[in-house]
């Protein structure tokens, strides 16, 4: 499998030479030359594999033969190592808990997919040492801390906007040391993501160092996101019924893995973007527009994106045919009044605790559900464990949220970060390093 820029600038690369550079030399993001199907054989037998296989069944055609088979299956055994529990809300709607690994958040699969494929790739590829260059709104951060905490030859340096983490992630971003190192930025996310997509065009800058990305737009961190997808299909309550899937969504990475996983055969019927009033996608498929703006603080902070970088792999899924695209995928976006009427809500049907991101996905999913037959069955996606959001979760829901056992020795920890205002001062300190 070759991958391209949609930039259409740059030379066709190998899946660890796109994993290694996270961004193509133009710029642009890396999009695989084909999306390949999955037998009708697998799909329909899918209940008889293992969360592994399925994993290894769907990745592998992308990686093509640059892993091994054998080392694949470790690389995917070694990010597979929780579960993911289906938790009914009603007799329509269900969550899937993807915060079951080590920083409570879904990006952990991703972070430590890729941290492996990066690590083979420098084991037969290169000894450069190389520096991951991320901006976080939250929870990637703590991800890729973890996912690449002492990896030998790795250096990883954070971006995340001062005031707008919540408290758990920022001692997550910030208190593990070693080779990670966190920048607090005096702004928003996106000018953390300007900052990064700087430093990748700045030539003086990358002639002295190597760079790459682990946010959602390298390949590596976005395709692994399927994962979910067919772990959703695998264990879904009603077989008889049709699946549609709500994505609370910021980066647009998640679901537009979820349609790749579609247009490889996965039978989800419809997909669901649901945002919060950071709504760039959503008006664009009511509007047929799309006007990226600034983005704007909720309490949904991990989906504050005012211009998500993964959209245009979506609109290449799709040949830029929004009429294609409204066929299987629908967008809503809700105000922070709404989702913490959502969680007052799924907690008195349900007695689930959802955190804000989750209430959105359920908001989402149940305006889609209005307006359908009793055919449907959702699942919506809880992206983080509602303890990293624990001030606002208590406040709305007045109860109070035990701290897992892996985060207290967090907790104590002293948070270490560097302020920085400016992309010079970026510059500055990645030369100096």
């Amino acid at each position: 499998m070759k991958y391209h820029s949609l930039n259409y600038n740059s030379h066709n690369v190998s899946f660890l030479d796109a994993v290694r550079k996270g961004l193509a030399p133009d710029r642009g993001l890396y999009f695989p030359e084909k999306i390949p199907k999955l037998s009708e054989k697998f799909i329909q037998n899918i209940n008889s594999y293992s969360n592994h296989e399925i994993a290894f069944e769907v990745i592998n055609p992308f990686v093509g033969n640059e892993i091994s088979k054998n080392r694949l299956r470790e690389i995917i055994a070694d990010t597979l190592i929780f579960d993911f529990p289906i938790v009914s809300i009603n007799d329509k709607i269900a969550t899937l808990e993807l915060f079951h690994g080590p920083t409570l958040a879904f990006k952990d699969v991703g972070a430590r997919f890729m941290a492996r494929c990066l690590n083979y790739a420098n084991e037969i590829k290169s000894n450069k040492n190389l520096t991951i260059l991320v901006a976080t709104s939250g929870d990637t951060g703590g991800a890729v801390a973890d996912g690449f905490y002492k990896v030998e030859g790795i250096n990883v340096v954070l971006l995340y906007p001062k005031g707008k983490v919540s408290a758990i992630q920022e001692k997550q971003l910030t208190t593990l040391g070693e080779n990670i190192t966190a920048l607090e930025v005096d702004g928003t996310f996106d000018d953390c993501q300007d900052m990064v997509k700087s430093a990748f065009i700045d030539s003086d800058l990358i002639n002295e160092i190597e760079l790459t990305s682990a946010n959602s737009i390298n390949i590596a961190r976005w395709l692994s996101q399927m994962f979910y997808f067919f772990i959703a299909y695998k264990n879904r309550p009603y077989p008889e019924k049709k699946l549609v899937i709500s994505v609370p969504s910021g980066n647009f990475g998640n679901i537009c893995a979820g349609l790749v996983a579609q247009q490889m055969g996965l039978p989800i019927d419809h997909l669901i973007a649901s945002t919060n009033i950071n709504d760039t996608v959503p008006n664009y498929l009511n509007s047929g527009t799309y006007s990226p703006k600034k983005s704007k603080s909720t309490i949904s902070n991990a989906m504050d994106v005012g211009d998500p970088s993964n959209f245009i792999r979506i609109q290449k899924i799709f040949n830029n045919d929004i009429f294609k695209i409204k066929k299987v995928l629908s967008g809503y976006h809700y105000s922070d009044s709404q989702t913490k009427k959502a969680m007052k809500e799924i907690y008195k049907i349900s007695s689930y605790i959802a955190d804000p991101h989750g209430a959105v996905g359920y908001l989402g999913l149940k305006d889609f559900l209005k307006n359908t037959d009793e055919s449907y069955y959702g699942i919506f996606f809880e992206t983080a464990h509602p303890i990293k959001f624990a001030d606002i979760v208590e406040d709305t829901l007045k109860t109070t949220i035990e701290v897992p056992n892996r985060l207290k020795s967090i907790l104590e920890r002293t948070n270490n970060s560097i302020p920085i205002k400016t992309y010079e001062q970026l510059k500055a300190y990645l030369s100096e390093r």
